[in-house]
């Protein structure tokens, strides 16, 4: 039964983004993958991860990347084909460029380009608020805690190393957190409308989460439908400004069914000769920015 009116159809088809890739046979999977390749050399096969589609197994994950690439390698190739290897890691949520290698000297090779930040990475996101200033640099180093709340859970969050005397205003250093990582992000606003911002993000290094959490702690501009960042203690939907709410036609109580808007927009990998990767936006996410009045910039 596809609902009549439109707004109700977009939640209705927002809400299945994350389902759907999980009921499908693996070779079903496959298929969709060899369908999203966008460059393939004897080195490497680069696709454009779907939505809502893990890139390793876990607890309640039926499908994801990692168990799907012998299959993968064989459609492109042939049945004697190697599976391909993960060279890098996207969230379940972030759509986008992602580089997989034929063989295991391929797969070390790029995994120490990204290691040692020779690998350029675009981003592109929607987020709620402006970002001041609206470019910049966010440095600040990151570490995964438990929250103690009803719902014990982990998330990544900030541990900075300076902090301000709440006497006097001073800044004293702070002591290092053994577990901390550094994390740098380097952003800039593409446009903004309806009590939200399109950024360009360049992760300099590769922290779990970093851009969401320098989004959403750093700058206070957590990505549109990032629900686990929106709120430090609890786990509920992400609560929206009223006029991001008309825009897109949603009610609040509805808000738990918006994506996260975080894709892997750009990739710059020096390998040999330089190769540049380009996926375009996500179909809900160019939608979403029709429905914003964001200005999509012209590549």
């Amino acid at each position: 039964q596809i609902p009549k009116d439109p707004t109700q159809r977009w939640l209705r088809e927002l809400a299945a983004l994350s389902q759907q890739l999980q009921q499908v046979h693996p070779n079903v999977l496959a298929k969709i993958l060899k369908q999203r390749t966008v460059y393939q050399n004897e080195e490497i096969v680069v696709i454009d991860k779907p939505y809502g589609l893990p890139v390793h197994g876990g607890p309640g994950i039926k499908n994801c990347i990692a168990d799907v690439l012998p299959i993968l390698a064989k459609m492109l190739e042939n049945m004697k084909a190697d599976p391909l290897h993960l060279c890098h890691r996207l969230d379940k949520e972030t759509t986008g460029v992602m580089v997989l290698a034929r063989s295991k000297e391929a797969a070390e090779k790029i995994r120490l380009l990204f290691k040692t930040r020779q690998v350029e990475k675009i981003y592109w996101a929607i987020v709620l608020g402006d970002p001041d200033p609206v470019e910049g640099i966010v440095e600040i180093p990151i570490v995964e805690k438990e929250v103690q709340s009803h719902q014990s859970h982990y998330k990544m969050t900030l541990a900075p190393n300076y902090r301000l005397r709440p006497e006097d205003g001073k800044v004293m250093k702070i002591r290092k957190n053994r577990n901390a990582e550094s994390a740098v992000t380097r952003y800039r606003r593409l446009a903004g409308a309806s009590a939200c911002s399109l950024l360009e993000l360049q992760p300099i290094t590769g922290v779990k989460h970093q851009i969401r959490v320098h989004l959403a702690y750093g700058l206070g501009c957590p990505i549109l439908g990032d629900h686990k960042y929106s709120h430090w203690s609890k786990l509920a939907p992400q609560k929206l400004p009223e006029l991001t709410l008309r825009r897109l036609k949603l009610e609040q109580s509805k808000a738990r069914h918006l994506p996260l808007h975080l894709h892997a927009h750009r990739l710059h990998l020096p390998l040999g000769q330089p190769l540049d990767f380009v996926c375009k936006l996500p179909f809900f996410f160019q939608k979403t920015l029709r429905k914003l009045e964001l200005d999509i910039p012209k590549d």
